[in-house]
């Protein structure tokens, strides 16, 4: 009698396209692609608005933003529960254990790291392009959008990096997905799970999956700087 090993019933999952596989990768894509959107559309204004402006507390939201791009998932995971919980501000929205529960938990934890990232970004580029802005009558404000357009590639890798920080931690979307399955089940909180229960084919397509995003996300971050700095000189 002839019998597979996991790593091969796991390559057999990919290959047929195994529906529970898919649906945890598809439901995976969807929630990590709308947080870093969502994160990078509210992080890229923010962080050129602090490289470029000089207020009271600035130094200490520049601090902040930096620490917060190591912020533990447990926490982001533990602080958005309080608020979408019965007796939270949010809780009438009933939105506990869905899936915009974790695209607001991953939103949470990329926001900070594309923040930081771009605010650096942008006042190394402001500080070259300052005098042939202000000489043409451009503004702080109004140079904001020139200098992200300017700096685009070096901002997508900044996205590139929390989308592999969302598409990689499973702390958060545990506390607030509940791993539900076909409704919360996520890429990482089912190979915990899979794992647990002895289902190792099904954990281990779904790790060489993941492993393949990550990679991925890193060669197409690779690409982008080395063509920023071929574009740059």
């Amino acid at each position: 009698m002839s019998s597979s090993g996991p790593f091969d019933q796991a390559l057999n999952l990919i290959l047929s396209l195994d529906p529970t596989l898919t649906q945890i990768i598809s439901l995976s894509l969807q929630v990590s692609l709308t947080a870093v959107l969502l994160a990078a559309a509210l992080a890229l204004p923010v962080g050129a608005a602090v490289a470029l402006f000089r207020f009271p507390g600035r130094g200490v939201l520049v601090t902040a933003l930096n620490a917060l791009m190591g912020l533990p998932p447990v926490v982001a995971g533990l602080m958005v529960y309080l608020m979408l919980s019965r007796a939270g501000p949010l809780g009438s929205w009933g939105l506990l254990f869905t899936p915009t529960a974790m695209v607001v938990a991953q939103t949470l934890l990329v926001f900070p790291i594309v923040a930081a990232l771009s605010r650096q970004v942008v006042e190394d580029l402001w500080e070259e392009y300052r005098e042939q802005l202000q000489s043409l009558g451009c503004n702080r404000l109004r140079a904001i959008p020139t200098l992200l357009w300017d700096a685009r590639f070096s901002l997508i890798t900044g996205v590139l990096a929390g989308f592999g920080r969302a598409s990689a931690e499973v702390g958060a979307v545990l506390i607030v997905g509940g791993n539900i399955d076909g409704v919360t089940r996520m890429m990482t909180t089912a190979i915990a799970l899979e794992t647990s229960k002895g289902n190792l084919p099904l954990a281990l397509g779904l790790g060489i999956v993941l492993l393949l995003l990550v990679a991925l996300i890193n060669g197409g971050a690779y690409l982008m700087g080395e063509s920023a700095k071929r574009r740059l000189g």
